[in-house]
């Protein structure tokens, strides 16, 4: 899987540097009074990738205003340690979402700010599927960068609940993407594809596919698959 944790020398010294490079970049960007309130922002950050953005929380979880949550998130992304994907709303007149959903870039620097400390930790560790998610979903953003005609990528999430990890919307055709941290995905992997399906039922939709780390591509139900997270 993409978060294979490297030595620990090679994370200090690879850590100290974006540290050094993060807050000289800040400084320059942004002031801010207490780095020590900072510091607990990046982290809360890093343990928030792979959901809707919510500045409420992120000030309440820190102690600022939403306002400087805001400014302070968007000093990230300006720094390229957070990327957003945005809601996909389409022409339905049913209840949406339009947050965004918010990724931490770098799954190592994520890693050490959750402190795992090592790939024997993270297996078993809650944030596991969030930090594979965010791998994922970099990954494909990095495959769209030079593509001529790039597809336009979203994310879906009904009021109710159900939910589509990536929507790819190309030339009026949208493909619809899950990103599972399951070796053995089911049905019930594809229930937010589905879900997608019958929100838009005139909406040309592609066959879903399931990413995880499944060694070999498999069919799910008649219109989704499963296939290898390494095959992107």
């Amino acid at each position: 899987m993409p978060l294979a944790y490297p030595g620990a020398k090679a994370v200090r010294f690879r850590l100290r540097g974006i540290r050094a490079s993060v807050e000289r970049d800040v400084r320059l960007m942004l002031e801010v009074d207490d780095w020590q309130q900072f510091g607990r922002f990046v982290q809360l950050a890093a343990a928030l990738t792979a959901q809707e953005i919510n500045f409420s929380q992120f000030g309440r979880e820190v102690g600022v205003t939403p306002q400087t949550a805001r400014r302070w998130l968007a000093v990230l992304r300006a720094t390229f340690q957070w990327f957003d994907v945005p809601a996909y709303h389409g022409n339905t007149i049913k209840r949406v979402s339009s947050k965004p959903k918010g990724y931490f870039a770098d799954t190592g620097f994520a890693c050490h700010l959750a402190r795992i400390t090592s790939s024997d930790a993270l297996g078993g560790h809650p944030a596991t599927g969030a930090l594979f998610e965010t791998a994922v979903v970099a990954e494909i953003c990095k495959l769209l960068t030079p593509l001529s005609r790039k597809a336009a990528l979203y994310h879906w999430r009904a009021h109710a609940g159900a939910e589509v990890d990536l929507v790819l919307d190309r030339d009026g055709v949208l493909y619809p993407i899950e990103v599972k941290f399951a070796s053995r995905p089911t049905r019930k992997s594809t229930r937010g594809i589905r879900s997608m399906r019958e929100y838009y039922p005139n909406q040309q939709i592609a066959p879903g596919l399931v990413l995880s780390p499944v060694d070999r591509f498999q069919q799910l139900t008649e219109n989704e698959y499963a296939a290898p997270w390494d095959m992107i």
